[in-house]
């Protein structure tokens, strides 16, 4: 059977899972990274034998190609890159109506294009998305409540590094709890700039819109990373008419390695849809494993 073809676009902490993934994925094959023409030499050396290049053209034979880059930079990429003629996989990292305006313009494109895009392919948004939604079939009416962390926020992270004047910078994100959330956000600058004209962009961000925001300068904020994560879902809710309904989800990860996986196995849900743009609530469970489907679902069910 032929292998899915993958190219990853970004050799960062997510990048880097990805490739991870698909190397021990059985039924896919890395084709090449697509990384900054600056920072192309210092990948071909972390891959000996992997193609690397910035230009998306030179990877004809490829099938899927898993974006590994900024939030922000998604709908752009992601529009080009279906162009091309690849299904696209993106851990785009805002929720709402931000996310719902994504999926409309990349369905305009996935369908002109005859291609897939999955969005929002992360633990959260994604699998967790799963989970939630899982808890609603069983108790449709109740609350249900997301506390992230203790741990190091990817989206924040690169939010905050893209300020001017901002060297290096680490975003936590601290479980208050019923969903309230505190930032602690760590900044190392370059000479000459100013902490409170950072602070004031950092707050005017709408990843910082939502719960209490603490901002500190330090002089060398790789002495303070450390990629682990997790969350807790709890729903208190009623099933029929029956209340007191209690479920708890509770997890821990390294956030990179765990984010990559995911996009990997979305990636493999892409060549099994139909064109569109689609979030993983919207995808058969199924598809995202690896396997004759039959046999997993006679495990699994």
């Amino acid at each position: 059977m032929k292998k899915i073809g993958i190219i990853v676009i970004g050799y960062g902490h997510v990048g880097k899972g990805v490739v991870s993934a698909v190397e021990v994925a059985p039924d896919m094959e890395l084709k090449g990274i697509i990384e900054r023409p600056e920072a192309i030499d210092r990948c071909k050396e972390e891959n000996r034998g992997i193609k690397v290049s910035d230009k998306i053209d030179d990877f004809a034979e490829a099938d899927v190609a898993i974006l590994a880059i900024p939030t922000r930079q998604v709908p752009r990429v992601a529009r080009e890159v279906m162009s091309k003629g690849l299904n696209t996989i993106d851990s785009f990292d805002l929720h709402g109506t931000e996310l719902i305006k994504l999926k409309k313009e990349l369905e305009q494109t996935a369908q002109e294009k005859e291609q897939v895009a999955i969005l929002a392919a992360g633990w959260d948004p994604g699998t967790d998305s799963m989970v939630r939604a899982t808890l609603e079939i069983m108790a449709p009416r109740g609350l249900t409540y997301t506390n992230f962390g203790p741990g190091m926020s990817m989206g924040h992270t690169v939010a905050v590094k893209e300020i001017a004047g901002v060297e290096d910078a680490l975003v936590l994100t601290i479980p208050v709890d019923t969903g309230i959330h505190r930032r602690m956000v760590y900044i190392q600058r370059y000479p000459g700039t100013t902490f409170e004209d950072i602070c004031s962009e950092i707050r005017q961000d709408p990843y910082f819109s939502n719960g209490e925001t603490f901002i500190e300068d330090t002089d060398d904020v790789s002495q303070l990373v450390d990629v682990g994560h997790g969350v807790r879902i709890n729903r208190k809710g009623i099933a029929g008419k029956t209340h007191n309904q209690m479920f708890s989800y509770d997890v821990r990860v390294t956030n990179p390695a765990v984010t990559g996986q995911v996009m990997v196995s979305s990636a493999r849900a892409s060549m099994r849809m139909d064109p569109g743009a689609y979030t993983m609530v919207e995808i058969p469970p199924v598809y995202f494993l690896a396997g004759d489907q039959n046999e997993l679902i006679a495990k699994l069910v």
